[in-house]
This record gives structure tokens, C-alpha cells and sequence, in this order.
């Protein structure tokens, strides 16, 4: 997996025609933050933080996952979500 189909899925899934849906989202999330970030880093959010908990824990679950198996299931989520909404 190279840095530069890396890079053209992440601005692909930004110009899908429609919104993935929530668990679609944080697989995407969780995958790109463990590509460029790594483990998680930050403290858990607050308990009226529905959404930061949800990426949180998402991205949390990834903890130990190579940078480059978290591209590749990034990339591969990314095609799908091309195949089954459109750019």
C-alpha cells in the first residue's frame, strides 16, 4: 500500500454522492487516524459526547494495527463505499 493511494482515498471519500452511513463513517475514521496518527493519544470524551466517544472507542479498537494494515483497510473500505454510492 503506498502513500499516494493512501492519499487519493482519502480525498475520494470526500466527494462520494452520498454520506456513508454512521458505521461506514468510524471504519473510515478509525482506520485514517491509526494510518496518520498511530494508537490513540487523547483521553476518552466527556459522557454527553455521544459522537466523540463513538470515534473515540472506534479508534481506540485499532490499538496495536500496523500503519499499513490501517491504509489498506482504508483503501479497501474507500473502493466499496466508491462502488456503492458513487463519486
Amino acid at each position: 500500500m503506498s502513500q499516494a493511494e493512501f492519499d487519493k482515498a482519502s480525498e475520494d471519500v470526500k466527494h462520494l454522492k452520498t454520506k456513508p452511513a454512521d458505521d461506514e463513517m468510524l471504519f473510515i475514521y478509525s482506520r485514517y487516524k491509526q494510518a496518520t496518527v498511530g494508537d490513540i493519544n487523547t483521553e476518552r470524551p466527556g459522557m454527553l459526547d455521544f459522537k466523540g466517544k463513538a470515534k473515540w472507542d472506534a479508534w481506540n479498537e485499532l490499538k496495536g494495527t500496523s500503519k499499513e494494515d490501517a491504509m489498506k483497510a482504508y483503501v479497501d473500505k474507500v473502493e466499496e463505499l466508491k462502488k456503492k454510492y458513487g463519486i
